[in-house]
């Protein structure tokens, strides 16, 4: 099963159930967000996991950290996404 960044947990905030973005718009403002909002090692983290398919175990072993720090990235990562592409 493949993952995506698009695919990610639809998490709804605070019951807001606005319209929703077309793919084409929201793939824009993903990109602009991982670009600019993300710090390098969080970027790297993403889209290590996301796009080159790589877990958590493998991405810490490159990387020569725990896996938790990977963890905590990804999931630092994934928070800014979700606050950023809310509106």
């Amino acid at each position: 099963m493949s993952r995506g960044i698009i695919g990610m947990k639809n998490t709804l905030y605070n019951g807001y159930q606005g319209p929703r973005l077309t793919p084409d718009l929201l793939q824009k403002r993903l990109s602009r967000v991982i670009a600019e909002e993300l710090t390098p090692q969080q970027r790297e983290t993403l889209l290590a996991y996301y796009i080159q398919q790589k877990n958590i175990p493998t991405i810490a072993a490159e990387r020569g950290v725990a896996k938790s720090t990977v963890s905590r990235t990804l999931h630092r990562a994934e928070g800014k996404l979700r606050r950023f592409l809310r509106y």
